[in-house]
């Protein structure tokens, strides 16, 4: 495993978690689970050009999970590290939102986006 094992076992966390009822939820979460692996072994992840719109997305919820459900109790436990971690993850996850949709809308042509994610907190 990388020093990425937190941030992929978050996006795992909320892909098995999440009500898959809505295929475009469903969809969503299969996208999490593939960054997951990818972000695990490489420290980056692939979207395709036709995900891009739904990566982002389905990263947004990520970020707004972990921003109103999982960040105010950590803070409130006054677990430093553990909050370190969570606000790198909301952090990254919203810069990747950017990145996607920046992406998305600034192509000419869309294609294929890479996604690296920088170093990991301590």
């Amino acid at each position: 495993m990388s020093d990425y094992r937190f941030y992929a076992a978050i996006l795992r966390f909320v892909a098995q978690k999440t009500d898959r009822n809505d295929p475009q939820v469903a969809a969503m979460m299969s996208i999490l689970e593939q960054a997951a692996g990818e972000i695990d072994s490489l420290g980056a992840f692939k979207v395709e050009a036709d995900r891009l719109e739904p990566t982002a997305r389905a990263f947004a919820g990520v970020a707004a999970f972990l921003q109103k459900q999982i960040l105010p109790e950590v803070v409130a436990a006054e677990n430093k590290p553990g909050e370190t971690q969570v606000r790198w993850a909301i952090d990254n996850a919203m810069e990747a939102v950017n990145a996607l949709l920046g992406h998305a809308a600034l192509a000419e042509k869309r294609s294929d986006m890479r996604i690296t994610l920088p170093a990991p907190p301590l």
